[in-house]
Formats: C-alpha cells, structure tokens, sequence
C-alpha cells in the first residue's frame, strides 16, 4: 500500500473516531437530563465563541474577548432560569456591558462593539435553543426531540456529502463552498425530513406530518445556510477551518455551524407549532 494511501486511510479512520466520539458526548448529556444539555451546550457555543473571537483578532478586529465569552456562557444557560426572560435580560446585560465598554475606552470603534455584539448572538444565543428545546420534557421525549432535531441536522450533512461525493455535478454555491453541489443539496434535505418523519411515528410530543414535513424542509434549508454563512467568514478571514480542535473535522465552529441556523430554526417552528 502506497504512503499517500495509508495517510489516507490514518486520516479517515481518525476523522471517523473523533466524530464518534463528538456524536457519543453530545447524544450522552442530551439523555441524560437538561442540566447536563446546557453544560454541553455552553462547552460547544464557548469553544465557538472563542475560535471565532481568534478569527477576528487575527483579521485586525479588536472585539472584548470578556464581554463576548461571558455573555455566550450566560445565553447559553440562561434556559435553565425560571423567568422565561431570562434570555431576554442576557441580551440587555450585553448591550449594556458593550455601551459602557464603548463609552469609557475612546480606541474602541463601532466596528469593535459590533463584533462583540454579534459574537455571543451567533454561537451563544443559537445554541440555546438546543437547552430550550430539551426543556419541552425532561424524560425521554424531551430526549427525543432535541436528538430528532439535531440528527436531522447531522443526518443532513451526512447525506449531502455522500450523495454530492457520488452524484453531485452540478455546484451549489461555488464562490462559497466548492465542494457542495445540488444533488448533495437534495439528498441533504431528504435526510433531514426523514428524521422528522421518524418523529412522526414515534409520536414524539404529538407531532403529526403536515407538520413534520415542512419542518424538516425549513431546518434542512436553514442548516445549508448556516454552513454555507461560516464558509462565507472563513473565505473572508482567509482560512481553511475555524479551527483545529477536532482533528479531521477542524474547528468547534466548523462541526456546529449547521447546528446553530437549524435548531434555531427547529426552535422557532416548534413554539410557533404549539410544541414547545
């Protein structure tokens, strides 16, 4: 076997590990109760946070690095809050910490306060929803539902990367994501509804299909976007991935970017669904 080959093959086999060993984690704290959910979620969303804040310094922002991973931890936990503001007091909390950041030092520009603004919205607040949606029960259909939701996401992505590899002829967005094409596109979505279709026959929280249906296509839809928005900053920062925490799959950011526009968007329709 050739050398190329077996770095081949050492590359996939530890691309394969590390993912399991992200899948097994993550599913592992959604089942086991909500508090271990938002622990989770505030360990990616800060991980994030932190990877893009880097990003930004290296490309000659100057966001506060304290304001934005505070208020990222605090978004990400403020679910387990009983006010059902609690996120809602978060965002003040930041607005208000970046004025006076932005009053009191005069080298600061608006620049700087919007990257710190937008920094804890982007991996905290959007990773939120994950906590918010284990919260619709704390037993097993809590569980379900937030796995259902997060496995459409990944089960999106898988399938668009095994169809486009295959099939894909046609590119999705090639100034952005060369690698992504329209077959994989398709092949992603119907991934994704497929999941929430499973929910449908589980009868998880009284889903029904007119419902599942078009959910699975705006999360599907929303998932592409939030990928295809991180792949647009790293073509703007310069760089390949956002990181290299996770060997074979680069950074926090770049395994979470379609988790952040899909369960936020999950979120929304579920509530506005009457489910959560």
């Amino acid at each position: 076997m050739s050398e190329t080959r077996l770095e081949g093959t050492s590359t996939m086999l530890t691309r394969v590990g590390v993912g399991a060993a992200y899948f097994l984690a993550v599913v592992g704290c959604l089942y086991a109760g909500v508090m271990e959910t938002a622990a989770v979620v505030a360990l990616m969303g800060c991980l994030c946070a932190w990877e893009l804040l880097r990003l930004l310094r290296a490309s000659g922002r100057q966001p506060n690095d304290v304001i934005a991973l505070a208020a990222t931890l605090l978004f990400a936990i403020a679910p387990l809050a009983p006010p059902a503001e609690s996120v809602t007091v978060v965002a003040v909390l930041l607005l208000m910490a970046c004025a006076i950041w932005y009053v009191g030092v005069p080298r600061v520009t608006v620049t700087d306060v919007g990257m710190t603004l937008f920094v804890p919205i982007y991996c905290g607040f959007a990773f939120s929803t994950v906590t918010m949606i284990r919260l619709s029960d704390p037993g097993m259909p809590g569980f379900l539902l937030a796995f259902g939701v997060m496995g459409s996401i990944w089960l999106n992505d898988a399938m668009a990367y095994f169809v486009g590899s295959r099939l894909g002829r046609h590119k999705l967005a090639p100034r952005i994501s060369p690698n992504k094409s329209v077959e994989g596109f398709w092949g992603g979505l119907a991934g994704c509804m497929l999941i929430w279709v499973l929910l449908v026959v589980l009868k998880v929280q009284g889903m029904h299909l007119l419902f599942a249906i078009p959910c699975g296509l705006c999360v599907g839809l929303a998932s592409v976007m939030g990928d295809l928005f991180e792949s647009r900053m790293k073509r703007g920062f310069g760089v390949k991935d956002s990181g290299t925490l996770l060997p074979g799959h680069g950074g926090m950011l770049d395994r979470s970017d379609a988790l952040l526009f899909g369960c936020m968007t999950a979120f929304l329709l579920l509530h506005l669904g009457g489910i959560l």
